[in-house]
């Protein structure tokens, strides 16, 4: 059990690392909800439920989504790349 909790904290490390270094917004969301994810594991495995279920339910859940909904209004995330290379190419 302790290698198993050794291992997801070195996870969270190099996740809490790849976010501070990720230029892409989309890979940084997508890291941050797979550490909540991870850190939900975290908690059951030290026998606490219920805060296992709010960090799946808040970080994992609600934060990523308002994050995607934030990169969808800048425009960070488009629909069609074939668009943006549309519109350069009519300039």
């Amino acid at each position: 059990m302790v290698v198993v909790i050794n291992i997801l904290l070195v996870f969270l490390l190099v996740c809490a690392v790849c976010v501070s270094f990720t230029k892409n917004l989309l890979n940084t969301v997508l890291v941050f909800m797979s550490f909540s994810l991870v850190m939900s594991i975290v908690w059951i495995l030290l026998e606490s439920p219920d805060l296992a279920i709010t960090e799946a339910a808040v970080g994992a859940g609600v934060t990523s989504i308002l994050f995607f909904i934030t990169l969808k209004k800048i425009e960070a995330i488009n629909k069609d790349k074939g668009e943006k290379n549309n519109e350069q190419n009519k300039e």
